[in-house]
C-alpha cells in the first residue's frame, strides 16, 4: 500500500509549537510507517518525517509572512495531485480545496474533516460527496449532508506525556487566546476560586487578548508564558491540578483535553461539542454548562482519579489506535 499524505502548510510537520492538524498528519504519518506502509508527505521543506517528503514550499506561511499563502498553497496541492497515479490512496489532511482536484484523478481521496470553520465550505465537500471518502474526528462535527466513511479519534504519543499523581496548586488554560477558546471564562473562574491560573497558546486574537486576558495578568495570579514546545507542555500538564476547557464553540475535537488526561489531569470543560466524547463526566473530568457550575467541579476535582484520566487516552485516543483505524479505513477503499 503506497500512500500520499497531503498535509497542511500553514506550520512545520510536526510543528514546533502551535498546529494541531500538523501535529495529527506527523503521527499518523510516522506510525504508518513503523507498520511498514509507503508513505509520501507533502509538506513543507523543513518538515521532519521518517518517510519520503515531498516539498515544493520551504516553510510554514505563519512561520514565514513572506510565503504567500494562497499561491503556495496551491502549489502544494497541485504537486502532489500531479503525481497521483503513484499511489493507491491520497489521505488529504487540508480541509476542502484538494477535492476540487479529486475528480480529475483515478487515485482514491480520503478526507479528514478537522472541523467546518463555517457553513460556507459545506458546497465543496457536498459536491464531492459521492466521488470521496470521508473521515470525521468525532462524531459531534459530523454534517447531516454528508456521508462518511468513518469516525477516528485523533491520537497522540503517550510517551510524550508525563503520568503525575501528585500535581501542583494551579490551574491552567492551554489553547488559543481566542473568544471560541474561552480564555476569558477562565480568568473568571480562577478568580472566583482565588487560584493561580497559569495560561499558555498563541495569541490569536490580539484585541481579544489586550481587552479580556492583559488587564488581569498578575504574577503568582494569572500568568501568561506565551506559546509552548513539547518539553514545556508536559511540565506544565502534568503539574496542573486541573485544565481548564471553557470552549464557547462546538469544538470538533480538542487535542488540549487528551493530552491533559494522559498526564493524569482532569478537565473541567464546557459540555459543547466532542467533548462528552472525551470526558466521562465524573469519571475523567466534568462537563458543566456555565462558569458557575464550572467552579463548583474545580471545587470538586480532588474526587477525580488521576490513573482514570490516563487510562482513558491509552484505550482510546493512542496514535496506535488513530494507525490501526485508519489502515481498516484505507483497505475498505482499496475493497471497493
Amino acid at each position: 500500500m503506497k500512500i500520499a499524505m497531503l498535509s497542511p502548510i500553514a506550520w512545520r510537520t510536526p510543528p514546533v509549537h502551535y498546529g494541531p492538524w500538523e501535529q495529527v498528519t506527523s503521527l499518523l504519518t510516522e506510525e504508518l510507517i513503523k507498520s511498514g506502509i509507503e508513505v509520501t508527505l507533502f509538506a513543507t521543506g523543513n518538515s521532519i518525517t521518517q518517510s519520503q517528503l515531498q516539498a515544493v514550499c520551504p516553510a510554514g506561511y505563519e512561520e514565514d509572512r513572506d510565503i504567500n499563502a494562497k499561491v503556495w498553497e496551491s502549489l502544494h496541492i497541485s504537486e502532489c495531485f500531479e503525481n497521483a497515479n503513484e499511489f493507491d490512496i491520497i489521505h488529504n489532511q487540508f480541509d476542502f480545496l484538494p477535492l476540487t482536484y479529486s475528480k480529475l484523478i483515478q487515485t482514491p481521496v480520503v478526507s479528514t474533516i478537522h472541523g467546518f470553520s463555517s457553513s460556507s465550505i459545506l458546497p465543496v465537500y457536498k459536491k464531492y460527496n459521492k466521488d470521496s471518502h470521508y473521515i470525521s474526528i468525532s462524531n459531534a462535527d459530523r454534517s447531516e449532508q454528508l456521508d462518511y466513511l468513518a469516525t477516528i479519534y485523533h491520537g497522540i504519543d503517550l510517551d510524550q506525556f508525563t503520568f503525575n499523581e501528585q500535581p501542583q496548586d494551579y490551574l491552567l488554560f492551554y489553547g488559543r487566546i481566542h473568544h471560541d477558546k474561552g480564555a476569558k471564562e477562565a480568568i473568571a473562574i480562577a478568580q472566583a476560586l482565588g487560584k493561580r491560573l497559569i495560561m499558555a497558546g498563541i495569541i490569536q486574537d490580539e484585541h481579544y487578548f489586550k481587552q479580556h486576558v492583559q488587564p488581569h495578568l498578575l504574577p503568582g495570579k494569572i500568568e501568561y508564558i506565551g506559546s509552548v514546545g513539547s518539553d514545556k507542555r508536559n511540565e506544565l500538564l502534568s503539574n496542573a491540578s486541573v485544565l481548564l476547557h471553557p470552549i464557547n464553540f462546538s469544538e470538533p475535537f480538542g487535542l488540549s483535553v487528551v493530552e491533559s488526561m494522559a498526564c493524569g489531569t482532569p478537565v473541567v470543560a464546557f459540555n459543547k461539542g466532542s467533548m462528552p466524547e472525551l470526558i466521562d463526566n465524573g469519571r475523567n473530568g466534568f462537563l458543566a454548562e456555565n462558569i458557575e457550575e464550572a467552579i463548583e467541579m474545580v471545587k470538586d476535582i480532588n474526587s477525580i482519579n488521576r490513573l482514570a484520566c490516563r487510562q482513558k487516552v491509552e484505550n482510546h485516543f493512542s496514535k496506535e489506535r488513530m494507525c490501526q483505524n485508519y489502515v481498516e479505513a484505507y483497505k475498505k477503499i482499496l475493497n471497493k
